[in-house]
């Protein structure tokens, strides 16, 4: 059966490759994938059963229950001091679904966005696909892998129509300081950019604190702050996630929404309400227990020859520099999981400024983490032989 052309140069990326791979092997030590190793809370499940037998089993509306909207509204300004009203929510099918429909919903064919490096793979393939034009921005690690307000000024066109940030960042697990935000504000409204705000981290924070974009004096009306609930409650498997807009913006979002999904899951909305609304301890206590895992892998890490781990920051990712070890991210990869079976992701998977690093997911127990590290410490000593 012939195929549709239109997407012939889309190939699976690095990070893919490297799932894919796994999926076939056994007894891996799988550090690359972002997932909790926790379950849902059971009493999260219990609200969904709840809701099932209360006779939420139908088509949901589009832009999310007006409950769990608010209930998301509530999350946000008790922890962040952030205020908004459900009217500026739009529920969505995973956080992923966000930057599809603000693409969809905001680019002209050949607008420009810009793409801070090292980023989330799939925004690239988006932004294409939408009819858009990436334009990367390399960063460096002693700036915190963030921009600074004249690269940024250097890459600008006429045609760049928005910025995508990711704070706490995938893959790098950097918290971006106030200033470089604020910096980074004062561009958008110089050249009157929207910012697209991935936040899905904001509740692991464990070295310097969240600042949420929108809350930068002048930022609201240009900004969607996107999130979910995958990482902070543990639901990645229940596809819920949220976005903050203006209202012309979430009217647009609800419309592409429609044509593709006609909304999202009842059940996943309604345990999502419960979960906004009572599950703030435990949030706290799995983000300490992340927390304490970065800090034993980072300093397994440094530990190791041609290996350098900055300290953790946030998410639950570490970055670690493994150019001293005389192999390119690819190469490093795909040797410790063909020799040690630890699986990481090539830096390079992240755009040209991750080559040299490895991304590592401290997802898994310390058990598990422990052992990893023993085996990639053998693989550094086997290199330096």
């Amino acid at each position: 059966m012939e195929l549709a052309k239109r997407f012939d140069k889309q190939k699976p990326s690095g990070m893919v490759r490297v799932f894919q791979a796994i999926d076939n092997m056994h007894d891996v030590l799988n550090l690359s994938i972002g997932e909790p190793d926790f379950v849902t809370e059971p009493d999260i499940v219990d609200a969904a059963a709840k809701a099932a037998k209360e006779g939420f089993t139908h088509y949901p509306p589009l832009q999310g229950y007006l409950d769990v909207r608010e209930a998301v509204c509530a999350y946000w300004e008790r922890h962040h001091g952030f205020k908004a009203t459900p009217d500026e929510v739009c529920m969505t099918v995973g956080g992923l679904h966000i930057p599809w429909l603000a693409f969809g919903a905001l680019l002209n064919p050949g607008d420009e966005v810009m793409l801070i490096e090292p980023y989330f793979t799939p925004y690239e393939s988006q932004i294409r696909d939408n009819g858009g034009v990436p334009v990367c921005i390399k960063t460096r690690e002693e700036n915190n892998f963030a921009p600074s307000i004249e690269e940024l000024r250097a890459s600008a066109t006429s045609r760049t129509r928005a910025i995508i940030l990711n704070y706490p960042g995938n893959p790098s697990g950097r918290v971006a300081a106030r200033k470089q935000l604020e910096e980074i504000a004062e561009f958008a409204e110089e050249r009157d950019l929207i910012v697209i705000s991935d936040e899905i981290y904001e509740s692991m924070v464990f070295n310097g604190t969240h600042t949420c974009f929108a809350n930068i004096p002048g930022m609201k009306e240009r900004t969607l702050l996107a999130s979910g609930l995958s990482k902070s409650h543990c639901m990645t498997g229940w596809r819920i996630g949220y976005v903050f807009a203006p209202k012309n913006v979430i009217n647009k979002m609800c419309v592409l929404s429609s044509y593709q999904t006609y909304g999202v899951n009842d059940l996943s909305q309604k345990a999502a309400c419960y979960a906004l609304n009572t599950q703030d301890d435990k949030v706290k206590e799995r983000a300490k227990v992340f927390g304490e895992r970065m800090k034993a892998v980072e300093a397994r890490l440094n530990a190791m020859k041609g290996v350098k781990c900055h300290p953790a920051e946030g998410a639950f990712y570490l970055f670690p520099d493994i150019s001293g070890t005389g192999l390119t991210s690819e190469d490093f990869t795909w040797r410790l999981l063909d020799e040690e079976h630890v699986g990481v992701i090539p830096g390079s998977a992240f755009g040209a400024t991750g080559e040299g690093y490895i991304r590592i997911a401290c997802t898994q127990s310390m058990e598990v983490l422990t052992e990893a590290m023993n085996k990639m410490n053998e693989f550094c000593m086997k290199l330096s032989k």
